[in-house]
C-alpha cells in the first residue's frame, strides 16, 4: 500500500464522524433524486405500455344521437386509421352495502368484434354475456379502483337508473381501460363515489332506446396527420347529431391528470435533490479546506520529496471519495425503496394492469455523474489554492487572523461580553464559512417549509370549494336543460331548505387564431349556494352581460379585459356569439369561464332554463334527498359534498403525511450535517485556544458557549433566512407545477414555519451534545502541544 493511502485511512478513522454526516447528506439527495425519477419513470413506462396494449385512441367526441353508417364516414375522413363507436351514458348507481351517492359510466361493448380501440383489459373474472335476464338484469364488468374501494367481486350486484328506470347489473368481472386509468368526478381522485361499468352494447343501446346509433366516438390518428384538422372535420361532421367539442387526447381527463403528475413528480424530483447535493459540496469544501488547512505543511514536505500536485489533489479526492460513494450506494437503496412506496401511492390512484417500480440504468449513470461532479466541485475548490503553493510558502505556518472590533462592538453606548465579542470576532474573520454555514442550515428550514406547504395549500384549496364556493350540501345535474322551475320540485322534498338553479354549455371561446374548448358556467344573481372563489379566496361575481374569465384561460386566448371574444356553443341550435370579457379571476380549477345564469340563457336565445342545481338541506336529511332525486326521470347524478369530502380528504391526508415526514427526516439530515461538521471543524481549528482558556480558569460551560454559541447565533440568524428562502422556493415550484387543471395557491401558515423551525433548532441540538461531550473530554495537554 502506498505511503498516501495510508495516512488516507489515518484520515478517515479520524474524520468517521464527519463523513458519515456527509454520506447521510448525499443519501438523502441521490435518494430522493432517484426515488422520485424512478417511480415517474415507471408510472410513464407503465401508462405508455398500457396505452399500446390497449390501443388508446388520440381523439374522444360526443353526440346526442348518430347512425351506426356515419361511423364509417368518420373512418374516412383524412388522419384517421380507426374510429370505434358505442353507446355510454351517465347512471345513478346504488350499492347495498353502501348509502353513499355513486356516479358510474356505463359503457357498451360490442360482442359481435374485438374492441379496436380503448381495449378492456380483463382482471378478474369474464366478459359480459348479450341480452337481458330475469328481471331486466344486465352484466357487467366493473372498473378495479371502485370493485376494491366497495369489495365488489364476480357476482356481486348493484342497481343503476338507466333511461329512468331502475336496471340490477351483475357483476361478471373486474376491468382495467386505458381510457380510465385516473377515474373520479371533475378530476378529483374519488374511487368510491366514480365508477366505470362496461356492459353489451346491443344491450344497453336498448336500455336507452339507441338500437342502431351510437353516442361516443374514438378515433386513431395516423403519426403524421394533423389533430386540428381531424377534430375539425369531425365537429363538421357530427354538428347535426348534436356532437359535442371532439378533444384530443391532452384534454382527455384521464390522461390529463396522469400527465400532469408526471410532469410535477419531476420537478420536484429535480428540484429538492439539487438542494442536498449543494449542501454536500458545501461540506465536502469545508472538511477539505479545514484538512488542508491543518496539514499545510504536510502537503509542503510531500511536494519537496517530489510528488505531483496532481498526486497530491487526488490523494484528497481518494479521502472523499469513501464518503460520497457510501452515500451514494446507500441513497440508491433509499431510492429504490422510497421509489417502491412512491409507486404504491401511485398505485392507489392509477389504475394498470402491470405497474412495478424500476430504476431505469440511465438514472443511476446520471446520479452517479452527479455525485461525481459534487465531488470534484467541493473537493478540488478546497485544495485549488494550498497545492499551487511552492514548497517552502507552504512550510510556513498561516499568517495569524486579523481580529478587529466587531461591527456590533462599534455601537456607541453598547457594553458586549467578552464571550460575546470573541463570537462575533471569530465569525467576522470567516465570513464565507459563516454565510455557507447559515446557508445550509436555511436550506433545511426551506425544505421542511416546502414539504408542509402542500398540505397547507390543499386545505386552502378543499376550504375554497367545498366550503366557500360549494355552500350547499348537495348537486344535482340533468341531462338536458330543463326549466327552472324544477328548482320548485326539488324545494318540496322534506328536508331541503334552498334551491338554486345553474347552467353548464360547452363551448368553443375564438380569438384571432387562438381557439380553445370550455365551458361556461352560469350562477344565480346573487350567487348563494353556489360562489365563484378566486385563489386568494375573495369572491367574484359575473357581470350583468359580459364574461367572467379564468386568467389562464384568457392568457391562451391573447384575451385583455375589455376584448371581445367569439362563443362558439357546442350543444342545441349551436349559436355563435360576440362576448366581451369583462373581468378575469385566478381560479384555482381548471379553464374556466362564467356568466350570469339568466345573461347565458339570453345570449343563447333560450328561456328560463338550468341544467345544475345546488340544493342546502337540513342537518341530518342528505340521504334522504339523495334517495328522492333517484325518482326524478331528467336527473342524471347527484352527489354529496360532504361524501364527496370525506372520500378525498382520506387520501390526500395520508399521502401528504409521508410526503411531509420524509422531507422532514431528509430537512434533519441536512441540518445535522451542517451544524455537526461545523462545530467538528470549529473544534479542531480552536483546540489550542479553548484549552488556554480551560488553564487560564475558564469553566466547561463557559468554553463551550464560546464554541456553540457561534452556531447558536447561525442557527438564529438562519431561522428567518430559511423562511424567506422557503418562501421563495414554494413560489418557484408552484409556477413550475402549474398547469390548466391546477393553481396551488402559495399559503404557509404559521404553524408551518414553527415547525420548521422546531426541526431544525431540535437537529442543532443534537449536534450540539454530541459536541458538548467533545469539549468536556478535550485533552488540554494535547491540545496546548498542537501548534499554531
Amino acid at each position: 500500500m502506498k505511503a498516501l493511502d495510508r495516512k488516507v485511512l489515518r484520515d478517515l478513522k479520524l474524520l468517521w464522524s464527519q463523513a458519515l454526516t456527509i454520506a447521510l447528506v448525499v443519501a438523502s439527495g441521490i435518494g430522493g433524486f432517484v426515488a422520485s425519477l424512478s417511480a415517474v419513470d415507471s408510472l410513464a413506462l407503465a401508462r405508455d405500455q398500457f396505452y399500446e396494449r390497449g390501443r388508446f385512441a388520440d381523439v374522444f367526441t360526443t353526440v346526442k344521437r348518430a347512425p351506426d353508417s356515419l361511423a364509417q364516414r368518420l373512418r374516412e375522413v383524412p388522419g384517421v386509421t380507426e374510429a370505434e363507436a358505442t353507446v355510454e351514458t351517465t347512471a345513478r348507481i346504488t350499492l347495498t352495502n353502501s348509502p353513499d351517492p355513486v356516479v358510474g359510466q356505463l359503457i357498451g361493448l360490442d360482442s359481435h368484434q374485438p374492441q379496436r380501440l380503448n381495449r378492456v383489459t380483463l382482471r378478474a373474472g369474464r366478459l359480459p354475456g348479450t341480452g337481458t335476464y330475469a328481471g331486466g338484469e344486465l352484466e357487467s364488468l366493473v372498473s378495479e379502483g371502485f370493485a376494491a374501494a366497495h369489495g365488489l367481486k364476480a357476482g356481486a350486484q348493484v342497481s343503476a337508473l338507466i333511461n329512468g328506470k331502475r336496471r340490477v347489473l351483475r357483476i361478471t368481472g373486474i376491468a382495467l381501460s386505458p381510457e380510465y386509468i385516473f377515474a373520479g368526478l371533475w378530476g378529483m381522485p374519488d374511487l368510491r363515489a366514480f365508477g366505470v361499468f362496461w356492459l353489451d352494447k346491443e344491450a344497453l343501446a336498448a336500455a336507452l332506446n339507441m338500437a342502431g346509433a351510437f353516442n361516443h366516438v374514438a378515433l386513431k390518428l395516423s403519426p403524421h396527420a394533423s389533430q386540428p384538422a381531424v377534430i375539425d372535420a369531425v365537429d363538421r361532421l357530427l354538428a347535426s347529431s348534436g356532437g359535442l367539442p371532439a378533444r384530443g387526447r391532452v384534454d382527455q381527463v384521464s390522461h390529463a391528470m396522469l400527465d400532469n403528475e408526471i410532469r410535477e413528480q419531476r420537478v420536484l424530483g429535480t428540484l429538492l435533490p439539487s438542494i442536498f447535493l449543494a449542501v454536500a459540496a458545501f461540506l465536502l469544501h469545508v472538511v477539505a479546506a479545514r484538512l488542508v488547512s491543518t496539514q499545510r505543511e504536510q502537503i509542503a514536505a510531500l511536494k519537496a520529496l517530489g510528488y505531483a500536485n496532481r498526486s497530491i489533489a487526488l490523494h484528497y479526492l481518494k479521502l472523499v471519495t469513501p464518503m460520497v460513494g457510501g452515500g451514494y450506494l446507500l441513497g440508491l437503496l433509499l431510492g429504490d425503496w422510497l421509489g417502491g412506496q412512491l409507486t404504491a401511492l401511485y398505485a392507489d390512484f392509477f389504475r394498470f394492469p402491470s405497474f412495478v417500480h424500476r430504476i431505469a440504468p440511465s438514472l443511476v449513470v446520471t446520479s452517479l455523474a452527479i455525485v461525481t461532479l459534487t465531488a470534484l466541485l467541493g473537493t478540488l475548490t478546497a485544495i485549488a489554492a494550498t497545492v499551487r503553493l511552492a514548497p517552502a510558502e507552504a512550510m510556513r505556518p498561516l499568517a495569524p487572523g486579523r481580529y478587529r472590533r466587531s461591527l456590533l462592538e462599534r455601537v456607541p453606548r453598547l457594553r458586549v461580553s467578552p464571550a460575546l465579542r470573541m463570537i462575533l470576532r471569530n465569525i467576522e474573520r470567516r465570513p464565507l464559512r459563516s454565510a455557507l454555514t447559515t446557508g445550509g442550515i436555511a436550506a433545511a428550514v426551506a425544505i421542511v417549509i416546502m414539504g408542509n406547504f402542500f398540505r397547507d395549500a390543499i386545505e386552502v384549496i378543499v376550504d375554497a370549494n367545498f366550503n366557500l364556493a360549494m355552500r350547499g350540501d348537495i348537486a344535482v345535474w340533468t341531462t338536458d336543460p330543463v326549466d327552472a322551475s324544477a328548482a320548485r320540485a326539488l324545494a318540496r322534498i322534506p328536508g331541503v331548505l334552498q334551491v338554486e338553479p345553474g347552467r353548464s354549455v360547452a363551448v368553443r371561446f375564438v380569438h384571432g387564431p387562438r381557439s380553445e374548448s370550455g365551458v361556461i358556467q352560469g350562477y344565480a344573481s346573487p350567487p348563494e349556494l353556489r360562489r365563484i372563489i378566486d385563489v386568494d379566496l375573495k369572491q367574484a361575481r359575473p357581470g350583468p352581460d359580459g364574461l367572467l374569465m379564468t386568467d389562464r384561460l384568457a392568457d391562451k386566448l391573447g384575451l385583455r379585459v375589455g376584448e371581445t371574444v367569439t362563443v362558439e356553443v357546442r350543444e342545441g341550435r349551436r349559436p355563435v356569439r360576440q362576448v366581451v370579457v369583462e373581468r378575469t379571476v385566478r381560479d384555482m380549477m381548471g379553464l374556466n369561464a362564467f356568466m350570469d345564469r339568466q345573461a347565458l340563457n339570453r345570449l343563447l336565445g333560450d328561456g328560463d332554463v338550468a341544467s345544475l342545481f345546488s340544493i342546502a338541506v337540513e342537518r341530518g336529511a342528505a340521504p334522504q334527498v339523495l334517495q328522492a332525486t333517484q325518482a326524478m326521470p331528467r336527473v342524471a347524478g347527484a352527489f354529496s359534498k360532504a361524501t364527496m369530502l370525506r372520500n378525498m380528504q382520506e387520501v390526500s391526508a395520508r399521502n401528504i403525511l409521508i410526503m411531509s415526514t420524509i422531507l422532514t427526516a431528509f430537512a434533519g439530515v441536512i441540518a445535522v450535517g451542517v451544524v455537526y461538521n461545523n462545530a467538528r471543524i470549529a473544534l479542531a481549528e480552536r483546540s489550542w485556544e479553548l484549552a488556554s482558556l480551560r488553564v487560564l480558569g475558564f469553566t466547561r460551560a463557559e468554553v463551550s458557549m464560546l464554541l456553540l454559541g457561534e452556531l447558536a447565533l447561525g442557527i438564529a440568524v438562519a431561522l428567518p433566512v430559511g423562511m424567506f428562502l422557503g418562501w421563495a422556493l414554494t413560489h418557484t415550484l408552484v409556477g413550475l407545477m402549474r398547469s390548466d387543471q391546477f393553481l396551488f395557491p402559495v399559503v404557509i401558515r404559521p404553524r408551518t414555519y414553527a415547525w420548521a423551525a422546531l426541526c431544525v433548532v431540535g437537529a442543532g441540538l443534537a449536534s450540539a451534545l454530541v459536541v458538548r461531550r467533545r469539549i468536556d473530554r478535550l485533552d488540554m495537554v494535547a491540545s496546548l502541544k498542537t501548534r499554531e
